[in-house]
């Protein structure tokens, strides 16, 4: 395959950023997006040109670190896929494809197409955790879980901490990540005791970050990777507005 990238390259945080036009010759159907990638950026340095940066980790999937915006869709064309899960074999020759950064105001551009998403790791860190003994592991059975609790709980734990639904979404709103994050521990009997302040707390991260407000849009749904439902931002909602209601 044959294909024209437009990449957005930009040296630093503090530099002007700006689209750059690559040709890539010879790339394989069966490669992945990221090793597409790979293969360009060997082919920069072999020119003595610098390579694109991107984050990646796991690959499959599963970590949420790789994310970029091709062709105007986070993560790709693909539903449920992640961009390290999209293969070459889903665009044609002689297609051309551009590449962009996750765009939001609280995901400032490091370098190329990394951001910044710490704004993430500062709302969990507000509360996305419950607080328990350490020690030894207690007996599985010894808080029984109701299985469609179970179930919703899971559901909502799939989630990567991408970032697709923040990209996604016209007012780069983090509701769909910090609902998964809350409702997971809060549909589980651990997360109980903390369940009240846990929405104040991560709610109120999520709104000194800069991230937008959520107006029922639905692109993040349609953007994550993982399906998540806009059922855990309706559950995020009534806990809030519960927590808000006992607080006053």
């Amino acid at each position: 395959m044959n294909l024209t990238l437009i990449v957005w390259r930009q040296p630093d945080a503090k530099a002007q950023g700006q689209l750059v036009k690559y040709d890539v010759a010879d790339i394989s159907p069966d490669m992945s997006f990221l090793e597409m990638l790979d293969v360009l950026n060997e082919r920069l340095i072999q020119k003595g040109e610098a390579p694109i940066a991107f984050d990646s980790d796991c690959r499959e999937g599963i970590c949420g670190t790789c994310g970029m915006v091709i062709n105007g869709m986070a993560h790709g064309p693909l539903p449920a896929t992640t961009a390290c899960q999209l293969h070459m074999r889903h665009f044609k020759d002689g297609d051309t494809i551009t590449i962009e950064p996750w765009r939001a105001n609280a995901f400032p551009v490091l370098k190329d197409l990394v951001v910044d998403r710490g704004a993430f790791d500062r709302i969990i860190q507000a509360g996305g955790f419950v607080s328990v003994r350490t020690g030894s592991a207690p007996e599985a059975n010894s808080l029984p879980v109701p299985k469609p609790h179970a179930d919703r709980a899971m559901d909502a734990a799939a989630c990567i901490g991408c970032g697709a639904c923040v990209a996604a979404c016209p007012n780069a709103s983090a509701t769909l990540f910090t609902a998964a994050k809350i409702s997971h521990l809060g549909l589980l009997p651990q997360g109980q005791p903390e369940r009240a302040r846990r929405a104040l707390a991560m709610v109120s991260q999520m709104d000194k970050e800069g991230f937008g407000g959520c107006t029922n849009i639905g692109e993040c749904t349609a953007a994550c990777p993982k399906e998540i439902s806009q059922d855990v931002i309706a559950r995020m909602n009534r806990d809030y507005l519960k927590a808000s209601v006992t607080e006053v």
